[in-house]
């Protein structure tokens, strides 16, 4: 297949890379700075540039999405906007834009704090929330396109820096969250939000 991945060079999205190239995938890596193209995806205008520039593809995995983390006292509006436009809007165009483009699916991200909330990560619930609800509405309008989310929570590999943020919850393998993608893209189901 040929696969579109957004936010290639972080710490998921190469993982991502490096197993989907394994799984024998033509992949095609965007970010802003890095990968074989770079666009900044919240910005629809560079969304659409950049279907244009790759053409058809087979399906579009996005590991990408900036939201703030601020205890909700410090929390601006700015603040809000800017997670929603980093995490929700930005995914929101990928699969706008590329329905014309894309042949078989979308995989977006979302994240544990829709279900699972933490103290200063109140604008990631709200956008996260606002992500897996967009999935499950657009999988009944997009078919016979497929639309999932992969949900996870911190990573294993990450713990040393964010696990002070996520108490008492069970992290995960990043190998686990990348088999959710590969679940995703390579499987049927559509309008899942896969928790691995």
């Amino acid at each position: 297949m040929k696969i579109l991945l957004v936010g290639a060079t972080g710490t998921l999205g190469s993982a991502v890379h490096q197993e989907l190239v394994e799984r024998k995938h033509d992949v095609v890596t965007v970010s802003r700075t890095g990968g074989d193209l770079q666009f900044d995806v919240t910005d629809p205008a560079q969304v659409a540039e950049l279907y244009q520039t790759v053409g058809q593809v087979d399906a579009v995995a996005s590991a990408a999405g900036h939201v703030p983390f601020k205890p909700l006292r410090d929390l601006t509006v700015e603040d809000y906007q800017a997670g929603v436009t980093g995490k929700v809007l930005s995914q929101v165009v990928l699969v706008r834009e590329g329905l014309a483009h894309v042949t078989e699916s979308f995989t977006l991200i979302t994240g544990v704090l829709a279900r699972e909330p933490i103290v200063t990560g109140a604008a990631a619930s709200l956008v996260n929330g606002a992500v897996e609800a967009f999935v499950r509405a657009a999988a009944i309008e997009i078919a016979p396109q497929r639309i999932n989310a992969v949900s996870p929570t911190v990573f294993t590999e990450a713990l040393d820096v964010y696990g002070d943020y996520f108490p008492g919850m069970k992290p995960v393998p990043l190998a686990e969250v990348v088999r959710a993608y590969v679940r995703s893209i390579e499987g049927r189901q559509t309008g899942q939000v896969y928790v691995p």
